[in-house]
């Protein structure tokens, strides 16, 4: 008795794994160009027509790409080395099909930090990876408020809208606890990438002019290109611990250079006889940057008073008017009152005042001309819902517990 089919269907043909780009969507030369950057080396191969790479080391698999899609077997030797990509254990063969699969300008971290508890030599102790991590994130916002407006100290202005930015970027793994790399998409965001790259680059000048010359005067016009408090404070985070950090970037080859860029920007690198510039320059900027006079319109979420008279402080959801999620504001007995009957109402109010730098600028100082903004029941339902399905505890600062 048979025990197998009569028929036997053939073996499918091995194609990439899933997830992994299309090969019909594939840019030969883009493969080439991020085989390249991950240090694939060419190794022989028909000249204008295909090039033969071998890995790093040459631990794995070589690869055969077409300089072009005029190459006759272009699409089978693109989705050949796609497919050897996704089966090798080359640690850069992922990368390489990240960066097919998402066009991304690459952002590199380094730091140089002691070896580990136990010794083992480019191991970091838990701490230091730590470290790397949270310096990494805070550079990528410091670049994406820069993206929205220029400004010497940000606080809470214009980070929601930052840290959305973040939630596209996505991070490679960092074997060591030294080495860290972020893939930012282009599509949205390619401006913050661009605007972190000229801010480090006037950082670092404005640094070496203040050791060369004891001026500050450097990092009041770096503004313009990026540099603020926050980027001098995630730069300090990210030197501290370490004997030096370096930040690399790589713009995606199918995007190509964006415009007043190098095309291989030179890494940027710190060290620790740069902290005590890096601080005082964090704090100039505190001090340096003006309170800003706005009329906010905002719904009241929060009320307090210490007596049944006189006026109180209230905190303020705000809907527009400034770029802060809440603000505090301390109004007159009258103030108070309108505040009380528009919450009571389901009214927002609106009120002017100066957006102190104190706090983050998220305290109004000089308050007045407190009055309601009239809404129809259609609005004030969907103000209501929208107060409740907004509200995070980690907006409410700790001082006002």
């Amino acid at each position: 008795m048979d025990r197998y089919p009569a028929h036997l269907e053939p073996l499918p043909r091995p194609g990439p794994a899933p997830g992994a780009p299309d090969p019909g969507q594939v840019d030969p030369q883009v493969l080439g160009a991020l085989l390249h950057r991950h240090g694939w080396l060419r190794r022989g191969g028909a000249a204008g027509r295909y090039g033969r790479w071998t890995p790093p080391d040459r631990a794995g698999t070589s690869l055969l790409v077409p300089e072009s899609r005029g190459f006759p077997d272009c699409a089978d030797l693109v989705e050949e080395a796609l497919t050897a990509l996704s089966r090798s254990g080359v640690p850069s063969a992922r990368e390489v099909l990240l960066g097919l699969s998402v066009p991304s300008d690459e952002v590199r971290w380094e730091r140089e930090v002691p070896q580990g508890p136990y010794g083992f030599q480019g191991e970091a102790a838990w701490p230091a990876q730590e470290r790397l991590r949270s310096a990494a994130r805070r550079l990528l916002l410091a670049g994406a408020l820069a993206d929205r407006a220029r400004a010497g100290y940000y606080g809470a202005r214009h980070r929601a809208q930052a840290e959305r930015f973040l939630d596209g970027v996505l991070v490679g793994p960092a074997p060591g606890g030294r080495r860290l790399a972020a893939y930012v998409p282009v599509a949205g965001g390619r401006g913050a990438v661009t605007r972190l790259h000229h801010a480090l680059h006037a950082a670092r000048e404005a640094v070496d002019y203040r050791r060369a010359t004891g001026g500050m005067e450097a990092f009041d016009a770096a503004v313009a290109a990026g540099v603020s408090r926050e980027l001098a404070e995630a730069l300090v985070s990210l030197v501290r611990g370490s004997e030096g950090a370096r930040i690399a970037l790589a713009w995606a080859p199918a995007a190509g250079v964006p415009a007043g860029c190098a095309a291989r920007p030179e890494p940027v690198e710190f060290s620790p006889g740069d902290l005590p510039v890096l601080r005082e320059a964090a704090a100039r900027y505190t001090r340096a940057e003006p309170a800003v006079a706005v009329r906010i319109a905002g719904a009241v979420v929060r009320m307090r008073r210490s007596a049944s008279g006189g006026g109180g402080t209230v905190r303020l959801r705000v809907l527009s008017g400034a770029d802060v999620p809440y603000v505090r504001a301390a109004l007159d007995e009258e103030g108070y009152r309108t505040a009380v009957h528009a919450h009571l109402a389901g009214m927002p109010v609106r009120v002017s005042g100066r957006l102190s730098r104190r706090g983050g600028f998220r305290r109004l100082t000089g308050a007045s001309d407190v009055t309601p903004v009239p809404l129809d029941e259609m609005e004030r339902d969907r103000l209501m819902k929208s107060l409740d399905a907004a509200y995070d505890a980690d907006d409410v600062l700790p001082s006002d517990d």
